[in-house]
């Protein structure tokens, strides 16, 4: 990918109200052109860098808190990622697992825009050698 271009992934929360196939068209609706892919978790953009950021701050404006957007090191279509050129998908698994933690982070950031204050999580005791032991004992 050369630095005037850039692909990135646009994630929703699994809480979200928009579906991948909704951000999709509002991104083709606004006009810009970049190219667009919906995914199972919402949607890739491509293109020069400067489009692709508008667009990007453009559908966080309509979600703030549903939206999440990560720079993707390969651009669309890419034949070592591209399952339909059989390429590879080693990162799927960081990707999922990012895309189940995004709900809490809905939750967190509609609490902050709410004034509500984060409670503050207690402190974890340590144990004893010999508590961890009995804990490890297998009967």
């Amino acid at each position: 990918m050369n630095e005037g271009r850039e692909t990135r992934l646009l994630m929703l929360s699994p809480l979200s109200h928009i579906t991948p196939n909704q951000l999709y068209c509002t991104i083709h609706a606004m006009g810009i052109e970049i190219s667009v892919k919906e995914t199972c978790y919402g949607c890739l953009i491509e293109g020069p860098s400067k489009l692709v950021r508008k667009v990007r701050d453009e559908v966080k404006k309509l979600h703030p808190n549903e939206i999440f957007s990560k720079i993707r090191a390969y651009p669309m279509g890419d034949p070592k990622r591209c399952r339909a050129q059989h390429g590879s998908r080693p990162g799927f698994a960081q990707l999922e697992t990012e895309w189940k933690a995004l709900s809490y982070v809905e939750i967190g950031l509609n609490s902050v825009d709410k004034g509500e204050q984060i409670p503050e999580l207690p402190k974890k005791k340590q144990i004893s050698v010999a508590e961890f032991q009995r804990i490890c004992e297998v009967d």
